[in-house]
């Protein structure tokens, strides 16, 4: 890995805080660069092995069991939807895809959170391996986009039926993609960053470490504390 400068952003949505980090992978395999607090870059096109150093948070799933919150949340969902692993050399986007992906993340996060082009981007960096769709009815209402090397597994993005958007299907599918990666013999499966209050919901899985800038760490309050107190 060798530090690099900020890189360019062609997404507006992306937020670089200044403490943040940028680096270059050279060949390291990708589970050593997560475990050294490094995220994927997604706000620009063609940032193919481009990372940045976060306030990343992973599960440590040899530990992992479920919560009362983890246990209510599963009441809702679980044996829903048939839910299809697709390696992502084999995943091929159809109409329906890009209707849901793109409303899902008009709705929740606004027009340009999530454009086609940064989708495309993403499929383009090169790191994603599956790609879960969970299908109801003959229809399918969620994709997770999944990365995993070695003992590692991240989940990147997801997205599904805003109609589902008030019923945490969201949280369920983060669930759902914990336990699989545990049944799979995974040692770490990350969750993105934590940043903002709304970010705090990560802390349902347990046990939950976070990188504090220099180490992982075990200590959720101050994860808490120092999350709510990001600016906004």
């Amino acid at each position: 890995m060798k530090s690099i400068s900020l890189p360019h952003k062609d997404f507006d949505i992306y937020i670089a805080r200044p403490d943040t980090k940028w680096i270059m992978r050279e060949g390291e395999p990708l589970a050593h660069v997560y475990a050294e607090g490094y995220l994927p870059y997604s706000g620009a096109k063609n940032s193919t092995d481009i990372f940045y150093s976060g306030r990343s948070a992973r599960v440590v799933l040899p530990k992992f069991e479920l919560t009362s919150e983890n246990r209510r949340i599963a009441k809702r969902f679980d044996g829903t939807f048939d839910i299809e692993r697709i390696p992502f050399a084999e995943f091929v986007p159809d109409d329906h895809f890009w209707d849901l992906s793109l409303t899902y993340f008009a709705q929740k996060h606004g027009a340009n959170a999530m454009p086609r082009p940064r989708i495309e981007a993403l499929f383009a960096y090169g790191i994603i391996t599956t790609v879960v769709t969970y299908t109801l009815n003959g229809v399918i209402e969620a994709y997770v986009l999944e990365v995993e090397d070695g003992d590692m597994g991240h989940y990147w993005y997801s997205f599904y039926n805003i109609e589902y958007a008030r019923q945490s299907l969201g949280m369920w599918l983060m669930l759902d993609c914990i336990r699989a990666a545990k049944e799979r013999g995974l040692t770490y499966y990350y969750l993105g960053t934590v940043y903002g209050e709304h970010a705090l919901y990560k802390t349902n899985f347990e046990p939950l470490q976070w990188w504090d800038g220099s180490k992982w760490s075990d200590d959720l309050k101050l994860l808490r504390e120092v999350s709510r107190s990001d600016a906004h």
